[in-house]
């Protein structure tokens, strides 16, 4: 198969495996910290039992990074990557230890959600950073196995690390004290990725040009102009920010399905008041988005040489509504888990996809900001998603007419997604790796 022979291509990349080593690991230490977090803000009793309680949560979690979001875009184009890298991990270190600290001793309070907010945002700061440095280690043919490879290994290793945190509460009692112990483990791991990023030259990941200290200020000092300026460039290129509005929208919709599948699992699959037993289900639910992942690293890179990145991405739409019109038949948990797999294939193919374009026809001196605006849009879409969930599902999270809905949804998706595709022709691609 061709994935093998570009799976074997990467593996001599001594730089791919240096920045997938810090990928890895940060992910990791961000599974565990969610892992530890999880239980306080969704499946604990007196929290995130209603669909509003829900979307509160998903947007104290995700929103304040749609306002951090554009000025990581200037950073990431004037600063060192791996510098980014080194000092962001550090960064989460202290951040995170002090949350511990407070849970253990304070319990949740207002400074525990803060600091949860901060650490997630630079979270998202580190991966955007990531994604904009990997067209600096590896080019041609070769990037879409990289985009294919990194995301998903990324997300097995965040899988793990939620693993990691669970073994901890086999060890510490459910609780302040468990979700404690849980930062602490994922505050070493952040330091083995903070080390990691020594072992790549603090110039290799770019970006080509950088700002003095007194340039810098300028430029976040005219924000909004050079915001504009990334958004024309993308406009102007096409092919990026058509990328980037598909994306919104399937994360839009991928955000509803996420907020009823958490609903479903706690207040109709098991019985509400079992916290524990909603947490299991919801688990298998994601273990199985997981396996859709997996699927999604071996199908895209086979199936996008023969119909393109725009091809894969309709047929990843297509998909994702198959997905909805399962549920919409039926709802028990065979059911919810084969339409978690099919959507978590979709969802995953689709991303790649859309990381392969963004990469491939932005040149370098606009990717952070490219990367940024991405994430902007991927949480604030998710944001949104929560809030239409607030006020159209009930708080067993399964509405027949809702899922209905995104089936549509994700169909008209890939029909004016396909038919735009075919219409405006492609921009000579752009690349920026050295050997």
């Amino acid at each position: 198969m061709q994935v093998i022979g570009d799976l074997k291509a990467l593996a001599p990349v001594r730089d791919f495996r240096r920045l997938l080593s810090v990928r890895l690991v940060s992910q990791t230490a961000d599974g565990t910290f969610q892992a530890g977090l999880a239980t306080l803000f969704f499946f604990s009793p007196e929290h995130a039992s209603t669909a509003t309680g829900v979307a509160i949560a998903f947007a104290v979690l995700l929103l304040p990074f749609t306002i951090v979001g554009p000025w990581a875009g200037v950073l990431l184009d004037r600063w060192r990557r791996r510098q980014v890298l080194l000092y962001g991990n550090a960064l989460r270190v202290v951040l995170t230890l002090t949350v511990a600290a407070l849970l253990m001793t304070a319990g949740v309070g207002p400074a525990v959600y803060a600091l949860a907010l901060v650490t997630l945002s630079v979270n998202r700061f580190l991966l955007a950073a990531m994604s904009a440095s990997l067209p600096q280690v590896v080019d041609g043919p070769l990037l879409l196995t990289a985009n294919s490879v990194t995301p998903t290994l990324g997300t097995a290793a965040a899988g793990i690390g939620a693993g990691l945190g669970f073994v901890v509460g086999l060890v510490v009692p459910a609780g302040q004290a468990h979700d404690g112990w849980s930062l602490v483990l994922a505050a070493l791991l952040m330091t083995a990725a903070s080390a990691l990023a020594t072992r790549l030259d603090r110039d290799r990941l770019g970006p080509d040009e950088r700002s003095d200290a007194a340039r810098l200020r300028t430029e976040l000092g005219v924000l909004a102009r050079g915001l504009v300026e990334g958004g024309r460039y993308l406009i102007a290129r096409r092919t990026p920010a058509r990328a980037l509005a598909i994306m919104a929208v399937h994360r839009f919709l991928y955000g509803v399905v996420f907020v009823a599948s958490l609903l479903i699992s706690r207040n109709l699959l098991s019985d509400p008041q079992d916290t524990d037993a909603g947490l299991r289900t919801f688990g298998t639910v994601l273990a199985a988005t997981v396996v859709g992942f997996a699927l999604a690293v071996i199908a895209t890179p086979t199936i996008t040489p023969l119909i393109g990145p725009n091809g894969w991405i309709v047929t990843c739409l297509v998909i994702a509504a198959l997905s909805q019109v399962l549920l919409v038949v039926t709802i028990n948990l065979p059911i919810v888990v084969i339409a978690a797999v099919f959507l978590g294939l979709a969802a995953q193919g689709a991303k790649i996809a859309v990381d392969t374009i963004v990469q491939r026809d932005t040149e370098d001196a606009y990717r952070g900001r490219a990367f940024a605006l991405y994430d902007v849009l991927y949480n604030a879409a998710f944001v949104a998603a929560a809030a239409l969930a607030a006020v159209t599902l009930p708080d067993t999270g399964y509405q027949r007419v809702m899922f209905a809905t995104l089936a549509l949804g994700y169909a008209a998706g890939a029909v004016v997604y396909g038919t735009a595709a075919r219409r405006v022709p492609e921009p000579r691609p752009v690349t920026a790796a050295r050997a």
